[in-house]
């Protein structure tokens, strides 16, 4: 066995696990309902590890929060930087896999008054929503130069419009503890997307 066989099965260390439990102890219970006793019980460490590794809890949600971010901003970029038209590339986010009825993991921290009125705790937050919409302009805005979308709609307007649907169907989905009303959303969308491209482009919406 070599030694990056060795690292991958090797398994995580307390401050990996401390941050790994903190992830979804935010996701299902947000920021309020995750105490540090959670914490420590989901990840199956003692008592003080927390405080040898972070300053408390916060410092460790932050890293969390990071954690979590990149982790989305990775799986949105896979899908925004691969092949096809403009439109195939926001499609393949749109319709990429999502545990839908869990809510969005960034989007939920939103929720939070803690994490809304502490700066440090929001920048991550901000920082993906600003990342993400921006790089869906980047995408529609290159689809324009392309000829692959029609040059009216401003696509800045577009990709915000993007973003709202996939948070507002997260919660329209979690209302109705059933998935359907995202997928109709998206469905929406990816309509009215389709809408934009120019005659003889071809689409995932056409195929």
């Amino acid at each position: 066995m070599n030694s990056t066989q060795e690292q991958r099965e090797r398994p995580p260390g307390t401050r990996e696990r401390l941050v790994r439990s903190t992830q979804e102890l935010l996701w299902e219970r947000g920021y309020v309902g995750t105490s540090p006793k959670a914490i420590l019980e989901r990840a199956e460490v003692g008592q003080g590890s927390m405080y040898h590794h972070f300053a408390g809890k916060s410092d460790l949600a932050l890293a969390a929060i990071r954690r979590t971010a990149e982790g989305m901003r990775e799986a949105a970029e896979q899908c925004l930087s691969g092949p096809g038209t403009a439109y195939d590339r926001v499609a393949a986010y749109l319709q990429r896999e999502r545990r839908v009825l869990r809510g969005c993991p960034i989007g939920r921290m939103t929720q939070d008054r803690d994490v809304v009125q502490d700066p440090e705790l929001r920048r991550p937050v901000d920082e993906m929503f600003r990342w993400l919409q921006g790089r869906i302009t980047e995408v529609l805005a290159e689809g324009q130069r392309r000829g692959e979308l029609a040059a009216g709609p401003d696509p800045a307007a577009t990709a915000a419009t993007v973003a709202a649907v996939v948070q507002g169907g997260y919660v329209l989905a979690r209302a109705a503890d059933d998935t359907a009303p995202f997928d109709a959303a998206v469905q929406g969308l990816l309509t009215l997307l389709a809408a934009q491209a120019t005659p003889g482009t071809t689409t995932a919406h056409d195929r």
